[in-house]
């Protein structure tokens, strides 16, 4: 009987994740990958090609379930940027395989092209409609809300040293989460005609 790749492909892909998001594309062995996966060194070249298209597929599979998880509501900016806080409170691990995306494969996208430019469209209906803030284009406008939903997992160490080394408390949780809404309402909130 032949074997299920799709099994070992998953193990290989969900330990590459691990040892991506620990220590990035050039600190990762793909012996240890393998090692956890249960699998033949081997079978990640001949599934991925090299380690730096596993990184790829670990990154694009990565985007792709966080998309899933949280689903793009143009109508409420800023109740989706709380998602994405949520979600990445849970997963702060998407947070460093991020930061090594930056640092060692910048020109690795993550999710399919046509995703962002999607949702961009969307923005700018929204405000043409009138519903959206119209201070900036709209890929800019998307791009800041989804900043504001990650900046206390980018800058925590800096501004937030009841953070350093220890989880936040549900109180902080909560104050930082409020306050990545309210800067996602500020920044998609169209302005009323002052008297």
């Amino acid at each position: 009987m032949p074997r299920d790749s799709t099994a070992t492909k998953a193990r290989l892909l969900d330990a590459a994740f691990t040892e991506f998001a620990a220590y990035g594309i050039a600190g990762a062995r793909v012996d240890r990958i393998a090692e956890a996966a249960a699998a033949n060194k081997r079978l990640i070249y001949a599934y991925f090609g090299n380690k730096e298209q596993l990184f790829d597929e670990v990154l694009r599979r990565a985007m792709t379930a966080g998309a899933e998880s949280v689903p793009f509501d143009v109508d409420d900016l800023p109740g989706y940027a709380g998602a994405i806080f949520d979600h990445l409170v849970t997963r702060p691990d998407l947070m460093r395989l991020r930061l090594w995306k930056l640092l060692e494969r910048p020109s690795a996208t993550g999710l399919e092209p046509d995703t962002f430019q999607h949702k961009t469209a969307e923005v700018a209906q929204a405000q043409q409609r009138g519903s959206l803030a119209r201070a900036m284009g709209p890929e800019d406008l998307l791009t800041m809300v989804l900043a504001a939903a990650q900046a206390w997992f980018w800058a925590a160490e800096g501004g937030d040293m009841e953070g350093v080394g220890r989880p936040w408390s549900p109180e902080r949780l909560a104050e930082h989460r409020a306050a990545v809404v309210e800067a996602a309402r500020r920044l998609s909130e169209p302005q009323t005609a002052r008297p």
